[in-house]
This record gives C-alpha cells, structure tokens and sequence, in this order.
C-alpha cells in the first residue's frame, strides 16, 4: 500500500520549495541576476534557498544519475564554499557559505547512496514508506507496541517457517542447548534472503530507467504506475534487510 503525504522532506527549510525552472533573485551585493550558489557577475555567495536536492546540484528529478559527475561537483562546491575561504568577509557571507555547505553535504550524501536517493525522491513525490528502521524496532521493544510490519504475499510461507525456527533456536539458546542442524539451515536461510535483497537493488535500478523516460515523456499515468512499484520494492526490500538483522541478532546471541 503507497501512503501519501505532503510533508515536506527537507525539514530544515521553513518555506516552500523552489520548483526546478522558477526564477531566483537578483545578488545581494551587485544586483545582477544571481546564479545558483554565487553571484556570475561579482562572485559572492548568495543566500541559500529552499530548494530540493536535486535542484541544489543543477540535476533533474531523475533516479539514473551521473554518480562520478555528482562527485565531482561536490567537491568543487566545497572548495568554494568552505567557510574558511570567508573568515574575513561579510557576515551575512560567513553564514551564508556555512548554511550552503550544511545543504550541499545533505544533498549529497542523499543523492550518491541510490536507495536514499530512491526514497528522498519518493517523499518529494509525497510518499511515505512503510516504517521498518531498527529504531521503530527498538521503540516498539520498549513500550510493547506491535510495530508496523506488512510482510511480502509471497514471502508469508516461508517468513512463519522462519520465525517458528528462530523462536526454537531462542529457547534452545535460554535452555543451554545447541542443535547445528538447526543452526546451520536458519543459516542458509539468511544466505538465500541475502541474495533476495541484493536481487531487489538490480531491479530497482530498472525501474529508473522506467521513471526517468516517463519524466521525459510527461506520461503522468505511467510516471504514477512506477513510482508505485518502487515503493513496492522499496517496503519489500527494507523488510528483508530487517528479517536478515532479526536472523543475525538471533544467531549471535
């Protein structure tokens, strides 16, 4: 299931972001038309602005991106926003060039990882996924909640055989047992749930390809249609990785 919500994913802008295309302001200092980061005319940094990540870096809102351009890029605009290259300009500059490093390091480390940068594009689609990070694990422990968990359809077999095998080898474990056989196929379980996992990551990967022609295209209905199934596969895999981390936790016990 896709739930939606309008919140606003980059939470320390206060006001609405700046879409791809609108225009910007004019420099603060020479008053000619400003560029993205500095001024083109003067060369002073400009104010930040509240725009998307993707926008930040001069991208398109699309999934299959020049990761070693994205690279090279960052490293540019931290050698020229660095706030040590301002220690004795405007104040207004010091903050300005602080506040830019912060959001392009933010972008950044969105951006480069393709499962982030996946989902910081989903929640600028207004998507929320599914909750399955170890801290909901942690804080549904501590006050005895059932933590939200939608299991795959065609996992549900062999997730029941797998927690019923994982409850044995908790009981062995408090009675001072120990059963290899046991172990070694719980073992082989999180080998094949492993690959499962790996598996999603290349098939999230054409799913881009899919996104991106519809964003070029403008087909909203087949742009809609993909965002769903990368949600799908994201809620999938994100149950995986922690099925795998509850298997780990087990068998190091």
């Amino acid at each position: 299931m896709v739930n939606v919500s309008m919140t606003n994913p980059d939470s320390k802008a206060s006001s609405p972001l700046i879409m791809p295309g609108e225009a910007t302001s004019t420099c603060w200092s020479c008053g000619t038309m400003r560029a993205e980061h500095f001024c083109s005319a003067c060369g002073k940094v400009q104010p930040p602005v509240p725009v998307d990540y993707f926008t930040f870096f001069g991208l398109p809102r699309k999934l299959d991106i020049d990761v070693a351009g994205l690279e090279r890029e960052f490293y540019l605009l931290s050698r020229r926003l660095h706030p040590d290259l301002y220690s004795g300009a405007d104040k207004r500059e010091q903050e300005w060039s602080l506040e830019q490093s912060s959001q392009l390091n933010d972008a950044y480390r969105a951006l480069k990882d393709p499962i982030k940068r996946t989902e910081y594009l989903l929640r600028l689609e207004g998507v929320e996924l599914e909750e399955q990070s170890k801290s909901a694990t942690e804080q549904a422990r501590a006050t005895g909640q059932v933590k939200k968990q939608v299991v795959p359809p065609d996992l549900l077999e062999e997730v029941f055989d797998l927690n019923m095998q994982l409850e044995e080898l908790r009981m062995q474990k408090k009675m001072g047992e120990d059963d290899p056989a046991l172990i070694e196929e719980i073992g082989r379980q999180k080998l094949e749930l492993e690959e499962k996992h790996e598996a999603l990551l290349e098939e999230l990967k054409r799913d881009w390809r899919v996104w991106d022609q519809a964003v070029d295209s403008g087909a909203e209905a087949d742009r809609l249609k993909i965002r769903d199934q990368m949600v799908d596969l994201l809620n999938r895999r994100n149950y995986l990785r922690n099925l795998v981390r509850d298997v780990n936790e087990v068998l190091e016990s």
